[in-house]
């Protein structure tokens, strides 16, 4: 028996970029786990926000010339509105800057410290700036961090904080060993096999002298926290933690709590944030779900300097946000790196959103207004259990390709049961097969209510009035 109570959060993205593809992945993802969740009846808390501290975007607001704080409220608010422009139904946007997360964040450090698992140590280390990290020997590949191979990495020496995350192997390792505790599979041995093999302490704090924009240290206005430590907090500031208990207990405590993240972020999110959770005594998360990364065309990672970045909000403009949401959700594999062109898009688009699920309705409500004289008021969805079935183990390709499968099944059944003939020649058989067709119309529409909301409410709407769409639901793009 499930908790009753459902705990969802994106990540939280550096405001040193327009939002990007990727991010849009992760936000329209778990908008519609938070959307099913909502529909099976249960109370869900769904958050995300802004990671608005850190040495890179400190130095990208320096290069722009605009004063630090006014830098990260204007790219903050570009996250902002993709609550609109996606169509995001989160409860909370926190910001890492927020007095909140601050505050919060200070308490977090006290509890780590009283367990005695902060320590100041000299520490001499290559420094990669994209990751605000150090990183070790073995991580490096001619020279530079994987993941930002066009950065230099800095030799830096000073006196810093450092968590004591080897106090928490085991703990980690029986954590990690729950077998839902990271989806996909793969991911949760990949963890494993870093607790087992490369994990070690890490740096949590930063000089003032030479980094001074972060959250202050409680007792040491020499140091500020390491944006890796202060950024992981958000996840329970954005519930009023430590002063809104009553709501943290209804969610982190009774509910049950999960983490969306790339895959990239298996080592901060399910290792050392963990980590951090056990020493302060706090619960771990239940599940961690880790996406791919979208790609450019043949695996090629997207850069602005190759050109092959896709904007979300200029194809909203273009094609709408359940266009968007629909490709998001069933062209790009929920686990894989997957390729988004604008190619790929436009010829997904015709196919199966204007020629399939737009042309379906169009001839279902045309035939239901021209011969049936209102609307069934019995409509059910029997398939409904098996489709959220699919989205409870996160695996929403699948569930997307299930309601396709109808589509395609309704289009079928059409095209052999010919009702647009039937109803001529005997009126109470061509209308039950058209009221069929209604039946299976809505039971498309409902399963549609957490992956294309704005369709689905659309379809209802034209259901209920017995109407067919004055315009095309996806008009066809040339």
């Amino acid at each position: 028996m499930k908790k009753g109570n459902f705990y969802i959060t994106t990540t939280i993205p550096y405001v040193n970029a327009e939002p990007h593809i990727g991010f849009a992945l992760e936000l329209v993802q778990s908008d519609a786990i938070a959307r099913y969740q909502r529909l099976m009846g249960r109370q869900v808390f769904f958050s995300t926000g802004t990671d608005e501290y850190g040495q890179k975007i400190f130095e990208a607001s320096q290069k722009e010339g605009k004063n630090v704080q006014d830098y990260v409220d204007y790219y903050a608010q570009k996250f902002l509105n993709l609550k609109e422009i996606l169509n995001i139904s989160n409860d909370n946007f926190i910001r890492t800057t927020s007095k909140e997360n601050i505050l919060a964040a200070q308490e977090f450090w006290r509890l780590c410290d009283e367990k005695g698992d902060i320590e100041k140590r000299i520490y001499q280390g290559l420094y990669c700036v994209g990751c605000e990290k150090f990183i070790t020997e073995k991580d490096i590949i001619n020279g530079k961090c994987p993941l930002h191979p066009s950065l230099d990495l800095e030799t830096v020496e000073e006196e810093n904080y450092f968590f004591k995350l080897s106090n928490y192997r085991q703990d980690l390792l029986k954590y990690l060993k729950k077998e839902k505790s990271i989806i996909p599979e793969w991911r949760r041995q990949e963890a494993i096999d870093f607790v087992q093999n490369a994990m070690e302490d890490f740096s949590i704090s930063r000089s003032v002298e030479r980094f001074s924009w972060g959250i202050p240290i409680p007792g040491d206005d020499k140091q500020v926290m390491y944006v890796w430590f202060g950024a992981f907090i958000n996840y329970i500031s954005t519930l009023g933690w430590p002063e809104n208990r009553e709501q943290f207990k209804k969610f982190w405590q009774e509910g049950e709590t999960i983490q969306t993240a790339g895959k990239d972020m298996v080592k901060f999110q399910s290792v050392m944030w963990q980590g951090m959770l056990l020493s302060a005594g706090l619960p771990t998360t239940d599940t961690i779900v880790y996406h791919g990364f979208i790609t450019g065309e043949g695996g090629i990672k997207m850069s602005k300097s190759i050109g092959n970045v896709i904007n979300p909000v200029e194809i909203v403009k273009e094609y709408g946000t359940d266009a968007l949401r629909y490709f998001l959700l069933r062209e790009i594999s929920p686990f894989e790196d997957s390729p988004f062109t604008m190619e790929r898009f436009k010829e997904s688009y015709n196919a199966n959103l204007a020629n399939g699920l737009g042309n379906l309705a169009s001839r279902v409500l045309t035939l239901s207004e021209k011969y049936l004289d209102e609307c069934p008021e019995d409509l059910d969805n029997p398939l409904k259990n098996h489709f959220f079935n699919l989205l409870d183990k996160f695996d929403i390709k699948q569930g997307v390709d299930f309601v396709w499968n109808q589509i395609q099944f309704v289009d079928k059944l059409i095209q052999s049961t010919e009702p647009f003939k039937v109803v001529k020649l005997n009126a109470d058989e061509g209308k039950n097969l058209i009221y069929h067709l209604i039946q299976k119309l809505f039971g498309i529409a409902e399963m549609l209510e957490p992956i294309l909301p704005e369709t689905s409410s659309t379809l209802k709407k034209l259901i209920k009035e017995n109407k067919k769409p004055e315009q095309p639901l996806f008009p066809r793009k040339d």
